[in-house]
C-alpha cells in the first residue's frame, strides 16, 4: 500500500503544480483568471481604505474582505510551497518574495492591538499593495520583455552615462552664464535645473533669465524630445530581434522536468515520452 501511495502523492503534487505554476491547462487558466480577479480586488480594498470617508462607513466590511482575501493568498502560498519541486527555491525567488509580502502585513496586525497601533505596523499594512506585483505571473509576454531588457542594458547604460555627461556639462554652462542672482546658487542645483529641463518637466522653480541662458534651454528642451524615445527605440529592436520566447511548461511523468518547449514530444532529460 505504501508503494501505491507514493506515486498516486506525486501524480496529485504534478497535477496541482500544473494547473498553479502553469496555464497551459484549462483549469491552470481558471486559476490564473480568479487569482487575478481576487488580486485586483485585494488592490482596490487597499486604495478605499486610504479614503477617510469610505472607511468610515465601510471599515468592518472592508477589515472582513482584507481578511478573506488575505486567508486566500495564505492558502496559495501554502499550496505554492507543497506542489513546488523546489521549494526552498521558490521561497526564496522574487515572486516567493512577494507573495509573502502580500500576506505577512495584515497577519501582523492581527498579534498587535489594534487600540495602540503603532506607526511601523501601519506602514507595512502598506506592503499590501505588492500583491499587483503578482500580475505578472499572468503575463506571458513578460518573459520576452525581461530578456529584451537584459539583451539591452549595456546599451541602455552607455546612453543614460552619456545623458549624465550632457546634463555636467549644461549645468556647468548655466551656472557660469545666470550665476547666482538669477537662482543658480550652485553646480548641482544647476545640473537640476538642466535634468528638469531636458526631460521637458519643467517645476519652474529656477528659471533663465539672460538671453543666452534662455536660448540654451530651448536648445536643452529640443535635445531632450529627440533623445527621450532611444531607450524605447533599444528595447523594441530587441523584442523585435528575439521574437516571441515559447513558454517552457509541460511536464515529464518519469523525471518530473519541467522546462519542455510546448511542442517536444519526448523529455530532454529523460527520452520519455511526454503525454
Amino acid at each position: 500500500m505504501q508503494i501505491d501511495n507514493k506515486p498516486r502523492q506525486a501524480e496529485w503534487k504534478k497535477n496541482l503544480y500544473e494547473i498553479i505554476f502553469k496555464s497551459d491547462s484549462y483549469y491552470g487558466k481558471l486559476f490564473d483568471v480568479i487569482l487575478l480577479i481576487l488580486i485586483l480586488i485585494s488592490v482596490g480594498v487597499v486604495m478605499l481604505e486610504s479614503i477617510s470617508g469610505v472607511k468610515a462607513n465601510f471599515g468592518k466590511h472592508l477589515l472582513m474582505l482584507e481578511w478573506a482575501l488575505t486567508f486566500i493568498f495564505f492558502v496559495e502560498y501554502i499550496f505554492r510551497i507543497i506542489c513546488s519541486p523546489k521549494p526552498f527555491r521558490y521561497v526564496a525567488s522574487f515572486f516567493g518574495i512577494i507573495d509573502f509580502l502580500a500576506i505577512v502585513p495584515t497577519l501582523l496586525a492581527f498579534f498587535i492591538p489594534v487600540v495602540q497601533p503603532l506607526i511601523v505596523i501601519r506602514s507595512l499594512r502598506l506592503l499590501r499593495v505588492f500583491r499587483i506585483l503578482k500580475l505578472y505571473h499572468f503575463i506571458r509576454e513578460g518573459n520576452a520583455l525581461l530578456v529584451a531588457l537584459s539583451k539591452s542594458m549595456r546599451k541602455i547604460s552607455m546612453f543614460m552615462a552619456f545623458i549624465l555627461v550632457i546634463v555636467l556639462l549644461l549645468g556647468s554652462v548655466m551656472y557660469v552664464i545666470e550665476g547666482a542672482e538669477n537662482g543658480f546658487n550652485s553646480i548641482p542645483l544647476s545640473i537640476y535645473w538642466a535634468v528638469i529641463t531636458l526631460t521637458t518637466v519643467g517645476y519652474g522653480d529656477i528659471v533663465p533669465v539672460t538671453d543666452l541662458g534662455k536660448f540654451i534651454s530651448t536648445f536643452i528642451m529640443l535635445l531632450g524630445y529627440s533623445i527621450i524615445a532611444i531607450p524605447t527605440g533599444i528595447v523594441s529592436a530587441e523584442i523585435s530581434r528575439s521574437g516571441r520566447v515559447d513558454v517552457k511548461t509541460r511536464i515529464c511523468p518519469q523525471c518530473n522536468e519541467s522546462e519542455h518547449q510546448a511542442d517536444a514530444i519526448f523529455c530532454m532529460k529523460c527520452g520519455h515520452k511526454l503525454p
